[in-house]
C-alpha cells in the first residue's frame, strides 16, 4: 500500500479507537503525512525490543510504507549514532514517536493559531512540522541535541515545505532570545524538570512534558506557569519517551567488595510492586529516586519472574528480586550502600495507607529551588534513606537528601 490518504486514515482509525483526539490535531495529521519523516531504512518497534524489524525502502516498499502508517513508534538511530540501524540491538537514541502518544501530547498542549511553542526534541522532525500547522511555523522553535538528528530533520522539513525556527543545542537551556514562549512541549523523557522552561514561558504558559522517573509507568505532565514564576499541574495519563540525554542515569559499573553485596529473603511478592496501579509507581519513584525494571522468563528451575530496582544516581546500586511458583518467601540479592527493595516496599505500603490513589490525584510544582510531588496539594514527605547495619550490628537511618524526583 502506498497511498498517502489511505495511510493517514488509518492512523486517525487507531487514534478513534484508543484516544479523544481533537479534530485540530487530526487535521495537522491530515496536513502533515508521516512517511515524509522517516528515513528509507528505519527500526519499527511494535511492542518490545524483542519484536523490532528492519524495513529498507528500497527493498520492500509496501512493508516500508505500512509500517509508516501503522500504529508503531519507529526508531530512526541507536546508541547516539554509533550503532548502525541495521543491528538492531543498541540503546534507542531517536525515533519517530508512536503516532497515538504524539497526537496525545499535543492534544494536551492546547495549542491555537498564534501561540509561541518550544519544541524540546526535533527528532524527525514530524511533531515540528504538525505544530507548524497548528500555529503558524514563524511561532515554532525545535531544538535537539544531536547535530546530525538536526540536520536531517531540517532537510525533511524543507522538503515538506515546512520551516520552522531550529537549533541544535542543550533542550534544557531552552532558547531565551526567543522567549517568551505559550507552550513548551518536550518530546523527551526527563526525571528534573530544567527551570528554563519555566522561565521562558509568559504567565498562563503551559508546559507539557513526559515524566519519567523510570519506575514502572511513566506519566504525562500538564505545568501551568503562574505570574510569580512558579508552575504546577497534574499528571494526566501515560507518556514515555527517551531520556534526555544530559538526564539519563548512571551506567558506569565500578567494581564492588563483597560488604557490598547482600542476599536475604522476602515475603512480598516482587509481582506485587511490578504490576502495581501508575500511582503506586509515581509514588514510589517519588519518594525513593530509584528506577525498575522486570521479566518473566523460564529458567532450569520453571517459571520465573525477575524484577529488578537500582538508584540511577549511584553506579552499581541495585537489587534484584526472583518470584517462583509456591514459594513462601522470594530470594533478594542486593549490591551497594542502601538496601533498595526495603525503600520501595516501605513506599509501597506507604501508598497503600493512603488509600492507593490514582496517578490523576498526584502534581507536580517546579521553582526556582527545584521541584517537588505532591497528593492532593499535600506534598510528599521525604522517604527514609536506609544503610546496611554497621559493623557492630547497630543499624543506621536518616533523613534521605530529597531526589531528583521530587526536588
Amino acid at each position: 500500500m502506498n497511498d498517502t490518504a489511505q495511510g493517514v486514515e488509518r492512523l486517525i482509525e487507531h487514534l478513534d479507537e484508543f484516544d479523544d483526539i481533537g479534530p485540530r490535531v487530526k487535521g495537522a495529521i491530515r496536513a502533515v503525512p508521516r512517511h515524509l519523516f522517516i528515513p528509507s531504512v528505519a527500526l519499527p518497534v511494535p511492542t518490545t525490543p524483542d519484536s523490532a524489524y528492519i524495513i529498507d525502502r528500497d527493498a520492500d516498499p509496501d512493508a516500508w510504507w505500512d509500517a509508516v502508517y501503522s500504529p508503531h513508534s519507529i526508531v530512526t538511530q541507536l546508541d547516539d549514532g554509533a550503532t548502525d540501524i541495521r543491528a538492531k540491538v543498541g540503546g534507542y537514541s531517536s525515533s519517530a514517536s508512536a503516532p497515538s502518544t504524539v497526537a496525545d501530547l499535543l492534544q494536551i498542549l492546547d495549542t491555537a493559531p498564534g501561540r509561541r511553542v518550544l519544541e524540546i526534541g526535533t527528532g524527525t522532525g514530524w511533531t515540528a512540522a504538525l505544530l507548524s500547522h497548528l500555529v503558524g511555523e514563524e511561532n515554532v522553535t525545535s531544538i535537539d541535541v544531536d547535530p546530525v538528528v538536526a540536520e536531517q530533520a531540517a532537510k525533511n522539513l524543507s522538503a515538506a515545505g515546512v520551516h520552522p525556527h531550529l537549533i541544535v543545542g542543550d533542550g534544557a537551556a531552552g532558547c531565551p532570545e526567543r522567549a517568551p514562549f505559550d507552550r513548551v512541549h518536550v518530546t523527551c523523557g526527563v526525571r528534573t524538570v530544567p527551570y528554563a522552561w519555566v522561565e521562558q514561558c509568559r504567565p498562563g504558559g503551559e508546559i507539557v512534558l513526559p515524566y519519567c522517573p523510570g519506575f514502572g509507568d511513566n506519566h504525562a505532565l500538564r505545568l501551568v506557569v503562574a505570574p510569580d514564576g512558579t508552575a504546577y499541574g497534574r499528571f494526566l495519563g501515560f507518556a514515555s519517551y527517551m531520556m534526555m540525554r544530559s538526564q539519563r542515569p548512571v551506567v558506569d559499573r565500578p567494581a564492588r567488595g563483597p560488604e557490598d553485596k547482600h542476599r536475604s529473603t522476602t515475603r512480598v511478592d516482587p509481582r506485587t510492586i511490578a504490576y502495581a496501579p501508575s500511582g503506586a509507581d509515581l509514588a514510589i519513584a517519588s519518594l525513593t529516586g530509584l528506577t525498575s525494571s522486570g521479566s518473566a522468563e523460564p529458567d532450569e528451575d520453571g517459571e520465573l519472574y525477575r524484577m529488578w530496582v537500582s538508584d540511577p544516581d549511584e553506579a552499581y546500586s541495585w537489587a534484584t528480586v526472583a518470584w517462583r511458583p509456591n514459594a513462601e518467601e522470594y530470594e533478594v540479592y542486593q549490591v551497594g550502600r542502601r538496601p533498595l527493595w526495603e525503600e520501595v516496599t516501605d513506599a509501597y505500603f506507604r501508598w497503600v495507607s493512603w488509600g492507593k490513589p490514582d496517578r490523576d490525584r498526584f502534581g507536580m510544582t517546579v521553582t526556582p529551588d527545584g521541584q517537588q510531588i505532591w497528593l492532593d496539594a499535600t506534598p510528599i514527605g521525604e522517604a527514609r534513606r536506609m544503610t546496611w547495619p554497621s559493623a557492630s550490628g547497630a543499624g543506621s537511618r536518616f533523613g534521605r537528601r530529597v531526589p531528583a524526583a521530587v526536588r
